[in-house]
């Protein structure tokens, strides 16, 4: 059984609003499928044009939060999780904490005054999404909050932590607070790669939370471009896998693995100067409902069974088993328990 409070997330609440579009939509904003940008200003007539256009529907996002509130539906175990960012004072923020608790996660949220709550455009197109993220309030997250004792005492109080690599945009002060704590004593600290532009525009940061990373997450298309950032020459996700478990840590308690998903392809994980590859649960096309939060929903599965000290091999089984229930639903949703043995 998971202790109350044994993992914590940290990172961007957002609200997320989903829609299946048309392809023309997704041409007049210049987005591509399957890809996570940051707004800018000619992305934003399209948070208005959405309701108005399409059935959209809201329902409670940001990468680590989806993380976490599957994590807390795989372990049932009321308070297991928190979670820490920041929201607006406003109907969308009380929506997100009203969501949060039912989900069963202890959620600490930095309020912000005068700035909305954050919210993601999710645009569906043939099962496949492409994000679009105005951060708004999550971008005012201030580490003067994390330091308020009632709020570090949840960091006190977990044993792993997992902070997806958005937040690095927003207050890498934070995350080598938590980083240097996990280091000390001796917890487990995990971080995803997220998206190709945090690896290629926040490498600097990204590149200081690394050493303190013991499990490092992402997907095939952020390995490849994480690689050629660092000059390493190769498209080879088992090659990339391999060469961030190598990179130098800071503490050397935990050796580092590096879990990379690829779609329909096999899960590959790099531990210990070996790969080994795990297949996903095939999905038939008429099935996939929406890939926003299958990547999430895998680290979340996987977090669920790593708190309780399970096998790698039972990490992956439990990250494969949240994504394919994800993915058959709209938006990172899922029944009221989970079916998984």
């Amino acid at each position: 059984m998971a202790s109350e409070g044994i993992l914590l997330g940290m990172g961007n609440p957002l609200l997320d609003i989903s829609a299946v579009v048309d392809p023309d939509f997704l041409q007049k904003y210049d987005i591509t499928l399957n890809n996570a940008i940051l707004a800018e200003d000619k992305h934003k007539p399209m948070y208005e044009e959405m309701p108005e256009k399409y059935n959209v529907e809201y329902i409670a996002g940001g990468a680590t939060q989806n993380s976490i509130r599957v994590a807390q539906w795989m372990l049932q175990v009321p308070g297991a999780t928190s979670y820490i960012g920041a929201i607006g004072k406003d109907k969308f923020g009380e929506e997100m904490k009203k969501n949060s608790k039912l989900a069963g996660v202890n959620v600490h949220y930095y309020e912000d005054e005068t700035t909305p709550t954050g919210t993601c455009a999710v645009c569906v197109v043939g099962g496949e999404r492409s994000l679009v993220a105005n951060l708004s309030a999550a971008n005012c997250y201030k580490t003067e909050h994390l330091k308020k004792p009632e709020n570090w005492a949840l960091v006190e109080k977990a044993k792993y932590f997992y902070i997806a690599g958005f937040f690095l945009t927003v207050s890498p002060e934070s995350i080598q607070l938590v980083a240097q704590h996990a280091a000390a004593n001796n917890k487990i600290f995990m971080m995803n790669l997220s998206a190709p532009f945090i690896c290629e525009f926040f490498r600097d940061v990204q590149e200081q939370a690394l050493p303190y990373m013991d499990y490092v997450f992402g997907n095939e298309t952020e390995a490849r471009t994480f690689s050629k950032v660092h000059g390493w020459e190769t498209d080879d996700v088992e090659e990339i896998a391999l060469k961030i478990s190598q990179w130098p840590k800071a503490s050397s308690t935990h050796k580092r693995i590096t879990v990379i998903t690829q779609g329909k392809d096999p899960v590959c994980v790099a531990e210990d100067g070996k790969v080994k590859k795990f297949p996903v649960i095939l999905l038939p096309k008429e099935k996939l409902v929406d890939t926003n939060g299958a990547g999430d929903a895998f680290v979340g599965g996987f977090l669920s069974q790593l708190v309780q000290e399970k096998s790698i091999e039972e990490c992956v089984r439990a990250g494969c088993y949240a994504a394919n229930v994800i993915i058959q639903r709209f938006g990172c949703t899922f029944p009221e328990k989970p079916d998984f043995h």
